[in-house]
């Protein structure tokens, strides 16, 4: 499948100041796959190590970790020439090796010639719990996401349509009805089958939701695997506690995070430490509650006052239970507005943004606040298309923003200063 991440991986191949790229993301994301596809469109050769499957070869970077050493020893174990310039060199769970990930800091100081590219699924878990050196300012670092909604209209053949989205958003011009229509409920699709590229594959292929599904129960089955392996007993039970609560969390009015949903008697001296895993493991986002909604955001920042999101819309979905019908058939369900903030959380982070709210004494809410040119703008997200909300004109009194956006249901266009953008074009904010 054709990713965006694409793009960033050529710059980082023709940099003249390239360094060993050093790549997280949560599990079953397409780091791999991603890296090697590349690895063979743009180079004459790969030499692919896998430190989880083949544990073996952890022994040549325990006894040196020199480039020179590293190379020779590599080219005989994988019968292959490794060229300056011409072969991409794979750590792959790079987080089971630490000599390796310390080896990117001398592959930039002594080998620059060779592209290295390292990827961990759960390498800020391992930083974090068995203290590894990181190679700070050594390295290239690259975050892969889900597949984005764009991303997923391409995979379905949709990329005419998808460039009209795009046409009217630049323009700003409402899109055809029966194009809006269409958009929408490919939009609502992706909501049930997400953006982890092994269900978008299996979607694209037969156009089976359920199929698309099992490989959703399948991904969230292997993330409390990795909990449960890359954790303590006591600390796995937090854990699984913290995430397990995730459609909870969100099902209610207030979306914000609550330790006594976790547990009775829950706090965050018990699960604070447990969100921090989530947030390293990249499975969980978190938006943080401004006390004042002024440029910059980040030193207004309500410290005891966050939501947490799920990484792909569609895993939350899944672990919520809903069924494609009460999403694709457009039904009134009160958790779609739980999911709709969830897929435009996901669709701003992935395009660079933090992510904050604000709320007023519990008379308001914005549900995103973004920076862009160092102004404040709210982002306000409605499932449907029935868009009358009192807190974005409490706001927009209070803070006269330059520009407001409103996601929703409705076509684009311009309503009492607000932009209105329809949901399936967040991806362009």
């Amino acid at each position: 499948m054709q990713r965006n991440i694409e793009a960033d991986l050529i710059s980082w191949k023709t940099s003249r100041r390239r360094k060993p790229l050093l790549v997280s993301g949560a599990r079953q994301t397409g780091k791999t796959y991603s890296l090697r596809s590349f690895g063979k469109a743009h180079f004459k050769n790969v030499v692919y190590v896998n430190f989880e499957t083949d544990q073996r070869i952890c022994q040549v970077f325990d006894e040196n970790i020199s480039p020179e050493f590293l190379l020779h020893h590599l080219e005989i174990y994988f019968n292959q020439k490794i060229m300056p310039a011409e072969t991409l060199i794979i750590f792959d769970e790079i987080q089971a090796c630490e000599r390796a990930l310390t080896s990117l800091k001398y592959f930039n100081e002594n080998a620059p010639e060779y592209p290295v590219a390292a990827a961990g699924s759960l390498l800020g878990v391992a930083l974090k719990r068995e203290k590894f050196s990181f190679p700070v300012g050594q390295v290239d670092q690259l975050n892969f996401y889900p597949l984005r909604l764009d991303e997923f209209f391409t995979a379905l053949g949709e990329s005419r349509l998808l460039q009209e989205i795009h046409s009217c958003y630049q323009e700003r011009r409402p899109m055809d009805q029966l194009l809006h229509e269409k958009a929408m409920q490919i939009y609502r699709t992706y909501l049930v089958v997400g953006g982890m590229p092994e269900a978008v594959m299996i979607y694209a292929e037969d156009r089976h939701v359920t199929d698309a599904t099992e490989i959703n129960h399948a991904i969230l089955d292997a993330y409390v695997a990795d909990m449960a392996k890359y954790a303590t007993p006591a600390e796995t039970t937090r854990i699984m506690a913290c995430f397990d609560s995730m459609p909870a969390q969100l099902a209610k009015e207030n979306h914000k995070f609550q330790y006594k949903v976790v547990a009775k008697g829950g706090r965050a001296s018990l699960f604070g430490e447990a969100i921090d895993w989530l947030l390293a493991a990249g499975i969980v986002t978190k938006c943080e509650n401004v006390e004042q909604a002024s440029h910059p955001l980040e030193v207004f920042k309500d410290l005891s006052a966050f939501k947490l999101y799920l990484c792909d819309a569609g895993l939350l979905r899944t672990k919520a239970g809903m069924t494609a019908y009460d999403i694709i058939a457009g039904q009134d369900n009160l958790f779609i507005g739980a999911l709709t903030e969830n897929y435009v959380a996901n669709m701003l982070t992935q395009n660079g943004y933090p992510l904050y709210y604000w709320t007023s004494a519990g008379k308001a809410e914005i549900d995103f606040l973004i920076e862009q040119d160092g102004k404040v703008v709210p982002v306000e997200v409605k499932s449907r298309e029935h868009v009358k909300s009192r807190s974005l004109s409490m706001f927009c009194e209070r803070y006269c923003p330059e520009k407001s956006i409103r996601l929703s249901g409705r076509n684009f266009g311009w309503e009492n200063g607000i932009w209105s953008v329809p949901l399936y074009a967040a991806w362009l904010i």
